[in-house]
C-alpha cells in the first residue's frame, strides 16, 4: 500500500501498465425536438408564476413582462440540457466501471485489486476517482455529480416533470448525495487506484 497525503493507493502487482476500456461517451445530449423543450420551459414559466406580470399596462412593461419571460424559459432550457449531458456522462461512467470489472476479474495482477477481504481494496467509487486523477477530458461536467444523477434517474425525464427549484438549486445536492450513498456500498477501508499504472483513453460516438 502506498500513503500520499492523506489518500491511499492500492499496491498493483509487477511493473507493467494496464490499458483499460476506452471510456465511450456521448458528448451531445440527445434531444430530438428542441423546440418542443422550449415549449416545455414556457409552459413551466406560466404554470409557476416565475415572472411577475407588470401592474400597469403600458407597451413597454408588457414587452420587458414578455422578454423577462422568454429569458427564463431560455435559462430553464440550459438548465435542462446541461443536466441531460451531465446524465449521459454518468450513464456511460457506469458501463465503464462494469467493463472495467470484467478486465480486473479476467487479469490475474488485478483480480484482487477489487475484493473487500483484502486490506485496502479498490471499490466502485475509485474507478471515478481515477478518471479524475488521469485528468480525463470530460467537458466541464463534474463527474462525481454526473454519476449521481444517472443513480438518481434511470432514464432522463422531460423538461416538464421537473420544477424550476430542483433546476436551478437541487440539481447538485441531489447528485452529490446519490453519488455520496452509493460511494459508501464498497465496505470500508478502501482505496485509490495508482493513475501511474492505468491508461485511459475516451472516445467520443
Amino acid at each position: 500500500m502506498k500513503v500520499i497525503g492523506d489518500r491511499q493507493f492500492v499496491e498493483v502487482p509487477g511493473e507493467a501498465t494496464h490499458e483499460l476500456p476506452p471510456l465511450l461517451v456521448r458528448r451531445r445530449p440527445e434531444v430530438e425536438r428542441l423546440d418542443k423543450v422550449m415549449r416545455m420551459a414556457q409552459s413551466l414559466v406560466e404554470q409557476e408564476d416565475l415572472v411577475r406580470a407588470p401592474e400597469a399596462a403600458f407597451e413597454e412593461s408588457q414587452l420587458e413582462f414578455e422578454r423577462r419571460r422568454m429569458d427564463l424559459a431560455v435559462n430553464l432550457v440550459e438548465q435542462y440540457l446541461a443536466f441531460l449531458s451531465h446524465w449521459q456522462w454518468g450513464h456511460d461512467i457506469l458501463e465503464w466501471i462494469r467493463q472495467c470489472e470484467l478486465t480486473f476479474e479476467t487479469s490475474k495482477a488485478l483480480r484482487t485489486l477489487l475484493r473487500p477481504d483484502v486490506w485496502p481494496h479498490a471499490g466502485r467509487s475509485s474507478f471515478v476517482r481515477l478518471l479524475e486523477d488521469k485528468e480525463v477530458p470530460h467537458a466541464n461536467v463534474e463527474l462525481s455529480q454526473a454519476v449521481g444523477l444517472r443513480l438518481t434517474f434511470r432514464q432522463p425525464p422531460p423538461l416538464e416533470c421537473f420544477s424550476d427549484q430542483f433546476l436551478f438549486y437541487l440539481n447538485s445536492p441531489v447528485a452529490a448525495s446519490a453519488y455520496e450513498a452509493w460511494a459508501a456500498r464498497s465496505p470500508k477501508p478502501h482505496a485509490s487506484l495508482p493513475p501511474e499504472r492505468f491508461l485511459i483513453r475516451v472516445v467520443a460516438i
